[in-house]
């Protein structure tokens, strides 16, 4: 009989048809598994942990918690140019003061005052090298660097008992200037010029929403910086209920209250400047003892920050000259 007069051959080879199939699928299934297992293994050994569980961790993490990352790696950046400090003189008060320095590059051929820095570095055993000018013109972005550009480690902030020890050596009253959110850096620099040249013992700035300590600020103070210690504060008007435990009066300037000449400043002073563009916060106001204010007569109707600031700086100093 052959295999086609067979009834049972069409069913006998659809069976092993079948039968072949199934086979080749578990293989193929088998391979696969093997396969997967190989790459999960081996994301294993490179990455610590497998995909999954990456992703199961990144899912759980809020967005909140992704943003406040984000955020805080970009508060950690740094601007170039708060490394540096540009120009002669400001270079010379750093020299004179505490700032440490990594080195001093100077143009090929700048003389006059780079005599100066060149005796007072090699005193301070800091390493000066001479490049073509139009590296410091690179590292400048544009500025005035007048031929010299030293390159310093981060600026220190100091503390408030550091302010008042300072006040207590000089056997003074201390005087204090407390900017709420200011955010120009040109205005500290030279609130910071201003409040050493008018004998005030420090300066307390937040730690948000505000300038902080910078090149362009140390150049703004024509090196006042390096004299003018800086305190950085979480709150400042918890700092405020601080220092009115310990006596301090609290005077605010802003457009509204008495003329700041008819007023007494005595004592322990914290002289409060304001925002660039609002002024004193709400909160902050109202911490305030008193508020003074300087006269407008013009068609502007308000004074720069720096200038406002030194209007009411030199008042006090006035008033202390008086009563010695």
């Amino acid at each position: 009989m052959s295999k086609r007069d067979n009834p049972n051959f069409s069913k006998d080879k659809k069976k092993k048809r079948n039968e072949s199939r199934s086979d080749r699928s578990d293989n193929r299934g088998d391979s696969r598994k093997g396969r997967n297992d190989a790459r999960s293994d081996s994301r294993s050994d490179h990455r610590g942990n497998k995909r999954t569980d990456f992703r199961s961790d990144y899912k759980g993490a809020s967005r909140s918690d992704n943003k406040q990352g984000i955020n805080d790696y970009q508060n950690e950046e740094r601007d170039p140019l708060d490394s540096i400090i540009m120009g002669r003189n400001p270079v010379i008060e750093a020299l004179k003061g505490h700032t440490e320095f990594e080195r001093i590059l100077i143009a090929s051929g700048a003389e006059g005052s780079i005599t100066k820095i060149l005796g007072i570095a090699k005193e301070k055993g800091i390493v000066c090298h001479y490049v073509e000018r139009v590296v410091l013109d690179r590292m400048a972005m544009g500025a005035t660097h007048q031929g010299v550009i030293a390159i310093i480690t981060e600026y220190k902030y100091a503390e408030i008992e550091d302010v008042l020890k300072i006040a207590k050596i000089k056997e003074e009253e201390p005087f204090i200037i407390i900017l709420d959110d200011l955010q120009d850096p040109h205005n500290l620099g030279a609130i910071m010029r201003t409040a050493e040249c008018a004998g005030a013992h420090g300066i307390i700035v937040p730690k948000r929403r505000s300038a902080g300590l910078t090149a362009t600020v140390a150049k703004a103070s024509a090196g006042a910086i390096e004299y003018m210690p800086c305190v950085r504060v979480t709150n400042i008007a918890q700092t405020i209920d601080k220092l009115k435990e310990q006596g301090f009066w609290i005077a605010g300037c802003d457009m509204e209250g008495p003329r700041y000449y008819n007023q007494e400043f005595s004592g322990k002073i914290c002289l409060v400047i304001g925002n660039e563009g609002k002024g004193i916060s709400s909160l902050v106001k109202k911490k305030c003892d008193y508020i003074v204010s300087i006269p407008m007569h013009g068609k502007i109707s308000s004074l720069n920050a720096s200038n406002a600031a030194a209007v009411v700086m030199y008042e006090v100093r006035r008033q202390r000259d008086v009563r010695k």
